[in-house]
């Protein structure tokens, strides 16, 4: 698998999973009927901040992440990531390598931290993956994100020095 920085061109592989992720409710805070545009416009970022795409051998886009500062100002030394792995490709290690990826990017970036601001308690899957890769739980937002399945359940906020 290659990781690279993502293209315009990249999109329509990108959008299908996106939609279907984001449509599902399950796992991210974006609004469940964001339109292909908008979704292309809070994927894709400009640098300083960066997308990159994880793809198979024969080119296959398999997952994808942004990566960008969590704060602003005062506070722009904290990293943070967002990571999407095409469902018919998890459990191939496409969001580890993506993480690993990020956490590379954000330390020769001179970040001093990585946080993730909502991760959904149920998504043990992330949960598990950032804890191996040496994340914790800062703490957890109480009945934070409304799950389509579970109803209301936290939001971790995770955290990891660089």
């Amino acid at each position: 698998m290659l990781i690279r920085e993502a293209t315009t061109e990249d999109w329509p592989a990108i959008w299908p999973f996106f939609h279907d992720i984001v449509s599902a409710g399950e796992t991210f805070t974006y609004p469940l009927d964001l339109k292909e545009a908008d979704a292309a416009d809070w994927w894709l970022l400009r640098p300083p901040h960066r997308t990159v795409v994880a793809v198979a051998d024969d080119g296959t886009v398999l997952g994808a992440a942004k990566m960008n500062k969590n704060h602003m100002g005062n506070g722009s030394h904290i990293s943070s990531a967002s990571y999407m792995v095409d469902p018919r490709h998890s459990g191939q290690g496409v969001g580890r390598a993506l993480c690993e990826y990020t956490l590379d990017w954000a330390r020769a970036a001179g970040y001093r931290a990585m946080q993730f601001n909502a991760v959904v308690e149920p998504n043990t899957a992330a949960v598990g993956l950032y804890r191996s890769l040496g994340f914790e739980i800062l703490g957890t937002l109480p009945e934070g994100f409304n799950h389509p399945v579970k109803g209301f359940v936290g939001l971790h906020i995770m955290h990891r020095r660089l």
